[in-house]
């Protein structure tokens, strides 16, 4: 966040105040905006501030509502696996074998999006972690 917020800062100073524009600040920003929303997404998982609705389960009883948690505690896990690990994983080797170079900063695009493998292994950790401790009658938010 910190970083960000340096980055940006930086841009509007350059720009506005020496009249000289970073050339590297807009995409620094946006691949940093990128790597927090996608670690955010995992730390919302794992601390359970996600977005949810939960006006339909608040009708079931306790061990249905602890049931239909399992089950989508494993929809998120085959999720984080199979679209985020998979599918990132496929993107970065893709970005990298074709070698795409982000235009500003000039590294490899698929740096950039190690970020979806490596989010999606925390929140499929995260999701096989949940579903111990609903197997298990535990909180994992407690």
């Amino acid at each position: 966040m910190l970083s960000i917020v340096l980055v940006v800062g930086w841009q509007v100073v350059s720009r506005y105040l020496l009249n000289t524009p970073s050339s590297i600040t807009e995409e620094l920003s946006r691949c940093l905006l990128i790597w927090i929303g996608m670690l955010g997404a995992a730390l919302a998982y794992r601390t359970g501030v996600h977005l949810g609705l939960d006006i339909v389960t608040q009708r079931f009883n306790t061990r249905n509502r602890q049931r239909l948690a399992m089950l989508v505690s494993a929809a998120v896990v085959l999720f984080a696996i199979a679209v985020m690990v998979v599918g990132g994983g496929n993107l970065v080797a893709l970005t990298y074998e074709l070698n795409q170079m982000s235009a500003a900063l000039n590294i490899r695009m698929a740096y950039i999006y190690l970020i979806i493998p490596f989010s999606g292994s925390i929140i499929a950790f995260y999701g096989c972690c949940q579903l111990y401790y609903l197997s298990t009658d535990q909180h994992a938010n407690g």
